[in-house]
């Protein structure tokens, strides 16, 4: 313990005396008891945070949008937003849930898709745009349900049977779409009530069918 607080106190004090520290360095312990560092400058959390799309950064990171969009038959500009909600175009972006790179790939998303490093552009493109074209197959083309399923997980939303009435996960939805449709004033309908029964069917022609009843009556 002594150790480990001694170490604590060096790095904090290292931070402290590096022109980084002011760029938005932070430092934690994360659930295995290990130190990260992870940063953020006000310019990324500025683009995160935007209202309006903004252009991206690096002329490099612009063609790979366009050629993994492409290769997903994805629109560019859904790509662009959900990058620039999930990381502001920060490659090195970590969450405090362990979400990685540009589009904020998951540890289990990551090895899924066969990514060796998770903070390499063209890496991190290819796979969060692969994940954000598999939930559009799986929620058969409704954008909606797809954002929230790359947020909360596929099995939520089918869960909820739609978008799940996480705070987080609803404001997500939103900004994305907001950005998308350059819409300001989107805004989602009320969550619908947890408690209800979710049906998941399909029909003759294959297509995905998610219903939803309210609970049924204690009389």
């Amino acid at each position: 313990m002594a150790t480990e607080m001694r170490t604590w106190a060096i790095l904090m004090l290292f931070l402290a005396a590096t022109p980084i520290a002011a760029s938005g360095v932070k430092v934690r312990l994360n659930d295995e008891g290990l130190t990260e560092i992870y940063n953020e400058t006000p310019t990324q959390h500025a683009r995160r945070v935007a209202h309006s799309l903004v252009p991206v950064p690096a002329v490099e990171l612009s063609r790979l949008i366009d050629r993994f969009a492409a290769e997903n038959h994805l629109d560019p500009k859904l790509v662009r937003a959900v990058m620039q909600v999930e990381s502001g175009y920060n490659a090195s972006a970590r969450s405090d849930k362990g979400a990685m790179g540009l589009m904020q790939l998951m540890p289990a998303t990551a090895s899924d898709l066969q990514i060796s490093d998770p903070y390499d552009a063209a890496e991190n493109v290819r796979a969060g745009t692969a994940y954000l074209r598999k939930m559009l197959d799986q929620f058969d083309g409704n954008l909606e349900y797809a954002l929230a399923g790359y947020n909360a997980g596929p099995d939520a939303v089918v869960r909820y049977g739609g978008i799940p009435p996480y705070p987080e996960t609803r404001a997500y939805v939103e900004h994305v779409l907001r950005l998308v449709r350059g819409d300001e004033s989107f805004r989602l309908p009320p969550a619908s009530l947890p408690g209800h029964k979710t049906y998941v069917s399909r029909d003759e022609n294959g297509q995905l069918h998610i219903t939803t009843a309210p609970p049924t009556s204690s009389r």
